[in-house]
């Protein structure tokens, strides 16, 4: 199907660890009712909520003849949960097995035809959990962030700036378990030093681009050690599901993608495009060529 298919959007509930979380499925309007077809799980970026990049890819590749569910994670969104706004890799990578799960159940889904697609961070969440659950059978990451304990000292200030944001991150833990207290700080800040991601992050600034209704822009501090320790490059030698990843040279940490590509043993591409981290996220020109690939890789491989 074309990129201008059409697209109808249902509002899904599905359960994880006892909490009801929202997704919205994309399915295209091509599809016979009754028919079971391949479906695709679109993960975004840490700290982002389904109408953001998760969203945009989901109905860029309903409009290429997929289905494909875009969900908020616990404590993000519309989805339940607490604490809000929590960056914790493992309560994320069990929502996406979750959400796989529910997909499998769909009659409108053929259970043996599930692939993930993982954006920025989403990429090392997607990772983890095809590691675990043999019923993704294909994946794909798209501007790809994988770190390592290597990669994290380099990223966040060397090992005294881990170190300041470790200790940041057991003291909030360490309130929250005493008062019920969770301390935030900006998620994106162009003026906050505290903030998660300080700089120049139009994508998140902008309320034409990802700064939408639904983002609370908060962060909370008792992330930064579960954030700081994810080492999904770890888990690249037990990812055996066919896996393509795109990726550039001036986009955020290539040499993980790098490393994780090499540790792959499956069926695996790495391909190098160009454009900045967010012109990946929301940029026509980047995100159309981005979702053919993606299109064309699970049209191989599911």
């Amino acid at each position: 199907m074309t990129p201008n298919g059409d697209v109808r959007v249902e509002g899904v509930t599905l359960p994880s660890a006892g909490v009801d979380l929202r997704g919205d499925l994309y399915l295209p309007t091509s599809q016979s009712a009754g028919q079971a077809a391949p479906a695709v799980l679109v993960v975004g970026s840490w700290l982002t909520v389904k109408e953001q990049m998760a969203g945009r890819y989901a109905a860029g590749l309903a409009r290429r003849g997929l289905t494909a569910l875009a969900f908020d994670f616990r404590g993000y969104g519309e989805s339940k949960g607490d604490p809000r706004d929590f960056e914790s890799p493992e309560r994320k990578i069990e929502d996406i097995v979750s959400a796989v799960a529910h997909l499998r159940s769909r009659a409108d889904v053929d259970a043996s035809r599930i692939g993930a697609l993982g954006i920025c961070a989403g990429a090392g969440y997607v990772a983890v959990a095809g590691s675990r659950e043999p019923q993704l059978r294909s994946v794909a990451m798209v501007a790809p962030w994988l770190h390592d304990a290597t990669l994290v000292e380099a990223i966040y200030g060397g090992p005294d700036g881990v170190r300041e944001r470790m200790a940041q991150g057991e003291a909030a833990r360490a309130t929250y378990e005493s008062t019920g207290e969770v301390e935030y700080i900006p998620a994106a800040s162009a003026t906050d030093e505290r903030a998660a991601m300080y700089g120049p992050f139009d994508y998140y600034l902008q309320a034409d681009r990802g700064a939408v209704p639904q983002w609370g822009n908060r962060f909370a501090v008792m992330s930064w050690p579960q954030w700081l320790t994810f080492d999904p490059i770890a888990v690249a030698p037990h990812c055996t599901a066919p896996t393509f990843m795109l990726h550039s040279p001036d986009a955020a940490v290539p040499d993980g993608a790098r490393r994780f590509h090499e540790a792959l043993p499956a069926s695996k591409e790495l391909r190098w495009t160009t454009g900045s981290q967010f012109d990946f996220y929301d940029q026509e020109p980047t995100v159309e060529p981005a979702l053919d690939s993606v299109r064309d890789h699970f049209e191989r491989t599911l």
